[in-house]
């Protein structure tokens, strides 16, 4: 069972920003659509590189990867287009952790126009920790798991995120 922050932790982490505001870049020309504005397909890249931000932030990006032979798997991802980004704008991308266990983590990725501020998406992940030799689910390690409940500790504190949990469908 996922840990909601809240259940196990009560004092913010005086380290660890909540939300994390580990990534920036721009809105690259050829991600720009025949409507004028980013293509979807490059939010989900953007939120990845996020993705990366975070993991290296808790000790399982890339260089773990190689080290322990571990790394995560996406096991569902939601995204919510809130407003257009045109070429060359510049891209804030925070993140804040909404639970975590042993083996998945639960967090939300928010795209912000790093000049206006307004929110440009939302990526909602659910990620599983893997043993690449075994290809298997597995735990992480200790100290990914210390670094995690410090980012707990901290996000414990914010509010969940409207977007989080949204089921797709038309209301009638």
């Amino acid at each position: 069972m996922l840990l909601l922050m809240n259940e196990h932790t009560t004092t913010p982490h005086p380290d660890i920003d909540a939300p994390l505001s580990l990534h920036r870049e721009r809105v690259h020309p050829d991600w720009i659509d025949y409507n004028g504005h980013m293509n979807l397909a490059y939010y989900m890249l953007a939120f990845d590189h996020a993705t990366d931000a975070f993991f290296d932030f808790i000790g399982i990006g890339e260089n773990y990867m190689k080290a322990a032979a571990g790394s995560t798997f996406t096991l569902e991802a939601h995204i919510t287009y809130d407003r257009e980004l045109m070429v060359d704008a510049p891209m804030r991308i925070d993140t804040q952790l909404i639970a975590h266990d042993a083996k998945r983590l639960h967090y939300m990725h928010f795209m912000y126009h790093a000049e206006e501020n307004y929110l440009a998406s939302t990526n909602e992940l659910i990620s599983l920790h893997v043993d690449m030799e075994l290809r298997r689910s597995a735990p992480m390690p200790s100290d990914v798991l210390t670094q995690l409940d410090r980012v707990a500790s901290s996000h414990g504190a914010l509010a969940r995120p409207e977007q989080a949990g949204r089921v797709i469908s038309i209301v009638r």
